[in-house]
């Protein structure tokens, strides 16, 4: 499960008065103690973020929050006092709207900063230490373990990508540990498959209640004391378990959520190719969100790459079933029902992203009205019994916050009361621009990446606001009508071909666009302030972003590639040896490249094989059939696929990419000046489909060292 939920959410509300502000300089009577507290919070903010947030104490952080707090409270009563044009009922009308989305936005935004005001607990001492009793106990007395089931639900996902799945899942280095498919088509080649593999497979004639329905109906053929749940696209890395179960010694934890990583790109950062400048949007729910809802006791459960206590479970009745959100509410029941619910920050397994733009808009449109829909079961935080105040509170928070699309989208047409009706709906007669909304801008700026723990940005993610904001709006209103969206499986499976634009998001962002480039228009034939320019500029760009991001960047195979972490290897072809440096890999195949100035390689023979000897790789050189030379900037690039010599050395590369601990590595979001501008220059450049040195890739990192001799050559 993932989250839009934003510590930042309110930056752009605030954007374009402080942008006037800025703009419109100081007069020559006004003096510098107009900027004095703008230039405070910015030092203040600038000496937090010397250090990472988890490197200060937890009074640093409170300070911070203290900070955030009073400024919002400030610039509140800024607007409330000052910039309210009450000329008109129309006036009056749209500029009460305007105050009721900022105070809406910057309300969640408080909540979830409050929440992070309590201490968490130390999980992760919590997990050392437990390991280490688990070592001993797989040493000395194994039966005393607890035996651990784990379950694959599946619907319809391609075979290769469930085996792959499968076999990670039968690698997990643990004694006690099935595997079963629970497989809600039926499909005979699963069970052959299952067959094969040794898992057990299990499946049901009547599909009711979808995930859920699918995880209760294993319930009564299960003996484990634990349940591991993972999607049917979820690698785990081996020693999963050895990291979670013993934390289930102490007989209070009903539960242990892990965060869920994605090996590839999703389609807004594909399609815009900024995988080196833009994080994925679930970063900040596992690395901000989840964290502080474990200092107040109500840890999300996402869905996937959790292990819940049978006992638990069975307690609470099973997996709820009247909402498609079936994580978020099973794991409110056994909060309720006073078991611990633990998160584990460390990324223990890792998952595909949608194939398509369309396809992650369907995913979310699905949380978002499964997760509404919770406040209509009893697991409801509004009145489901054992719950204290803060559980309840932050439960709320995280099934309210989608509401948060209708002020989204109150902001995003808000310009065009200017230019189409003629209307202001904020009047700016002070400046206040300066000395009340700069301070809290800057605030937000500087300390959104601090606050996250690196996971985003202050404006960058704002993205994905943009581009799935009208059907999150559908969804949600449907829902709140009670016309919940049906539970849909995500497509896994990416298709070839060249870029083709996702019809159903484009055509409202088309509608928008024209909307705001016509006020726009109109703003530019007259005389107008500042402002309405401002915020009208902002909306357009935002807008053309988003629908930049609506044209499909269609992969080259259908294999999963990476970025490589400084890995050298050495190629061979008959006689003739050359070092090089490793810049992409999956399953179908590999890209290096070395210097041109080396003349290494000069001679190669496209159409002979080359082997590649790397520890990265294994103990054996793998083979790899030449498919594309190129010179980029002075080095030389080859891009090859392998030529398996047997199934072992392609199952040997599979453990080696998904499965070794540590391979996906904490990334830190890229400053916004840093970033905004290779977002802009995506806008100018004509989608192309994925092709040789030219892939979405994220980074993995290889366990490598007795590689790590040649990398002084390789990196010149």
């Amino acid at each position: 499960m993932a989250s839009p939920l934003r510590c930042g959410a309110w930056a752009l509300a605030v954007l374009p008065l402080a942008a006037v502000g800025m703009a419109a300089g100081l007069s020559p009577d006004d003096g510098i103690l107009e900027v004095v507290p703008a230039l405070l919070v910015g030092v203040w903010a600038w000496l937090l973020r010397r250090r990472p947030q988890a490197a200060r104490t937890v009074g640093t952080r409170r300070s911070a929050i203290a900070m955030v707090t009073l400024l919002s409270g400030h610039y509140l009563a800024w607007r409330v006092g000052a910039t309210l044009n009450l000329t008109s009922s129309s006036a009056a009308a749209l500029s009460l709207l305007l105050l009721a989305a900022e105070f809406s936005l910057l309300g969640h935004g408080l909540l979830q900063l409050w929440l992070a005001w309590f201490r968490e607990p130390p999980v992760a001492a919590e997990a050392d230490q437990a390991a280490r009793q688990l070592e001993q106990r797989i040493v000395w007395d194994p039966r005393r373990l607890l035996a651990v089931d784990a379950l694959v639900p599946t619907r319809g996902e391609p075979l290769e990508l469930v085996e792959r799945s499968l076999r990670a899942c039968l690698a997990l280095d643990y004694p006690r540990v099935k595997v079963w498919l629970l497989d809600d088509a039926a499909r005979p080649e699963l069970a052959e498959l299952c067959r094969r593999l040794g898992c057990r497979y299990l499946a049901r004639s009547e599909c009711r209640h979808a995930k859920a329905g699918n995880l209760n109906h294993a319930l009564p053929h299960l003996q484990g004391d634990l349940l591991l749940v993972l999607d049917a696209d979820v690698m785990p890395q081996r020693h999963l378990l050895r990291r979670t179960v013993g934390l289930f010694d102490d007989p209070r934890v009903g539960l242990v959520q892990t965060p869920q990583s994605y090996m590839n790109a999703d389609p807004v950062i594909r399609n815009l190719g900024l995988e080196r400048w833009l994080m994925p949007d679930e970063e900040l729910f596992y690395r901000w969100i989840e964290p502080t809802r474990q200092g107040v006791g109500a840890v999300v459960c996402a869905g996937t790459s959790f292990l819940m206590r049978r006992a638990a479970l069975e307690q609470v009745g099973g997996f709820e079933t009247a909402t498609s959100s079936e994580d978020l509410a099973t794991g409110i029941r056994v909060t309720a029902a006073g078991y611990r619910a633990l998160y584990l920050n460390e990324k223990l397994s890792a998952g595909l992203a949608p194939p398509s733009l369309e396809a992650m808009a369907r995913q979310r449109c699905r949380w978002a009205s499964g997760t509404l829909q919770t406040l209509r079961t009893t697991a409801s935080p509004l009145r489901i019994a054992g719950l204290n105040p803060l559980q309840r509170l932050a439960f709320l928070e995280g099934i309210l916050h989608w509401l948060n699309v209708i002020p989204q989208l109150v902001l995003l047409l808000m310009p065009l009361s200017y230019g189409l009706l003629g209307v202001s709906p904020l009047l700016l007669r002070d400046q206040g621009a300066l000395t009340v909304a700069l301070p809290l801008l800057l605030a937000q700026l500087l300390l959104v990446r601090w606050f996250s723990q690196g996971s985003r940005s202050a404006l960058m993610p704002e993205l994905y606001r943009w581009v799935f904001l009208v059907p999150l709006l559908l969804a949600v209103l449907s829902t709140v009508r009670g016309r919940p969206r049906a539970f849909q499986v995500t497509p896994k499976a990416a298709t070839a071909g060249r870029p083709r634009p996702a019809l159903s998001l484009l055509l409202p962002l088309v509608m928008l666009l024209g909307l705001q480039l016509l006020n726009l228009a109109l703003l530019l034939r007259g005389p107008n302030p500042l402002l309405p320019l401002l915020w009208s500029a902002i909306a357009v760009l935002s807008l053309m972003a988003a629908l930049r991001a609506c044209w499909d960047r269609s992969p080259a195979d259908a294999a999963v590639w990476f970025r490589p972490e400084a890995v050298g290897v050495e190629l061979q072809q008959g006689a003739r040896r050359w070092p090089a440096r490793l810049t992409a890999i999956s399953e179908g195949g590999v890209e290096v490249s070395w210097p041109e100035a080396a003349q290494a390689g000069d001679g190669l023979e496209h159409d002979r094989p080359l082997r590649i000897h790397s520890a990265c790789l294994g103990p054996r050189p793998l083979t790899l059939r030449p498919e594309q030379v190129s010179r980029w900037r002075g080095r030389v690039q080859l891009g090859g696929v392998w030529l398996w010599r047997n199934q072992g050395e392609c199952l040997q590369l599979q453990a080696r990419l998904y499965r070794q601990p540590g391979a996906w590595p904490l990334r830190q979001a890229p400053p916004d000046l840093l970033a905004i501008p290779a977002l802009l220059k995506r806008l100018v450049r004509s989608p192309r489909p994925e092709r040789w040195f030219d892939r979405s890739t994220l980074p993995i990192r290889l366990e490598c060292r007795p590689c790590r001799a040649v990398l002084p050559v390789l990196v010149d």
